[in-house]
């Protein structure tokens, strides 16, 4: 059988960095940056009142208690603000710009909030309660280094420095296709050996949550000229929008109506066995499709298995695709909080839960491929290396957040 990490570099050479794009900021949630983001200006643009309060000199606060005359209002966003004469406050608002000749805030806490005169209790010293210009950001520096993954924060900052759009890296898409005579869709009645169809929804999810852009095409039934067909004729349809990755579940182990394996064989796509559990039979390569090659990834069926070969071979693809700095899920060592047992030269992919505050890890179900209710509770996937067969209860494994 073929090691995991054979076949995970395999597929990763189906996949190269993808082409940029420019986006509104609107729209820039998730994805990465292409391009350095450099600051126009500097934040503050201006230096500002940090409080609600009075603008002085603070040379004219010798001694406490002072009155001073409120000369003007300075509320934010005043673009016409009168400079400070000596001896005279102006009562402003957090954020309005600092007239000339000020120096100081006051804080409004401090004063009687006069409006033809203040009485000042506090003195204060130069710079008090006031945001200096490129305090935060001097024009020139780079904000946000290429790479830079978007998010509440990042998109905050690139609107501070007027950036309507970003150039970022385009969101792979992918086809996500399953097989099955035996499948219904969701919410249909089902027959006697029938099954809804789950994992293109599944998986569809998936590619979202990676970044990628999944469109699921309705499953097809266990026929090698009708998937060939809806195949080929999807990707001709998406001509002004290539996709970059086909993904397929089901039809691919070792028994009669594999369609998958029959559809590809000997056209591009290499199937194979891997050393793990779940997700045994793999397959991986190129198909020469109506507008050329086209990156496809074939997993097994089973749910459980489709979703953690999933996670262990092209999410971290995806990723990667869009200039991700951490492509991988976290990693991190926990104490198993019971024993289990593992096939012996295959490395095994448990489900479990993981408590963070004891530092231990429970499995959640079976080993059984078909088991989703376990998966659909589980938080983090538990590793196993081939070599070894069983891990006693204490001991320390790898463990894979999934919520990371």
């Amino acid at each position: 059988m073929r090691p995991v990490a054979e076949h995970a570099a395999t597929v990763a050479a189906l996949l190269g960095p993808t082409a940029t794009e420019i986006v509104a900021l609107a729209d820039a949630r998730g994805r990465v940056l292409a391009d350095d983001l450099v600051a126009s200006h500097p934040l503050p643009p201006f230096a500002n009142s940090a409080m609600d309060g009075y603008a002085v000199r603070s040379a004219d606060l010798g001694e406490t208690p002072t009155v001073l005359p409120v000369a003007a209002d300075v509320p934010a966003g005043r673009t016409d603000g009168p400079p400070l004469a000596p001896g005279t406050a102006h009562r402003i608002m957090t954020g309005a710009a600092m007239p000339a000749g000020a120096d100081a805030v006051v804080q409004v806490e401090w004063t009687d909030g006069g409006t033809e005169q203040v009485r000042v209790e506090r003195a204060v010293g130069a710079g008090q309660s006031v945001r200096g210009a490129g305090e935060d950001v001097t024009a020139g520096q780079v904000v946000l280094p290429a790479g830079t993954v978007l998010g509440p924060a990042q998109i905050g900052l690139a609107a501070a420095i007027g950036a309507g759009t970003l150039r970022v890296r385009r969101r792979p898409r992918v086809l996500v296709l399953s097989t099955g005579s035996e499948l219904v869709a969701p919410g249909e009645p089902l027959r006697h050996g029938q099954i809804h169809e789950s994992n293109g929804p599944m998986l569809a999810a998936a590619v979202d949550d990676a970044g990628g852009r999944a469109e699921l095409l309705r499953f097809v039934p266990d026929d090698v000229e009708q998937f060939t067909r809806t195949l080929d004729e999807a990707l001709a349809a998406r001509a002004d929008d290539p996709v970059d990755l086909v993904l397929t579940s089901g039809g691919v182990s070792a028994g009669a109506y594999e369609v998958v394996k029959d559809a590809f064989a000997g056209r591009g796509v290499t199937f194979t066995k891997v050393a793990m559990q779940p997700g045994m039979p793999q397959g991986a390569g190129h198909h020469a499709g109506p507008l050329g090659d086209v990156a496809v990834v074939t997993l097994p069926g089973n749910p459980v298995s489709s979703l953690v070969s999933f996670e262990v071979f092209v999410r971290p693809v995806l990723r990667a695709a869009l200039g991700h700095p951490q492509p991988d899920r976290p990693r991190v060592r926990a104490r198993l909080a019971e024993a289990l047992d593992s096939p012996a030269g295959r490395r095994q992919f448990r489900r479990g839960r993981i408590d963070a505050v004891a530092g231990t890890v429970a499995p959640v179900g079976g080993a059984g491929s078909h088991l989703l209710a376990a998966l659909a509770r589980a938080d983090c996937l538990v590793v196993v290396d081939e070599q070894v067969t069983r891990v006693e209860a204490g001991e320390t494994v790898e463990v894979w957040l999934l919520d990371g």
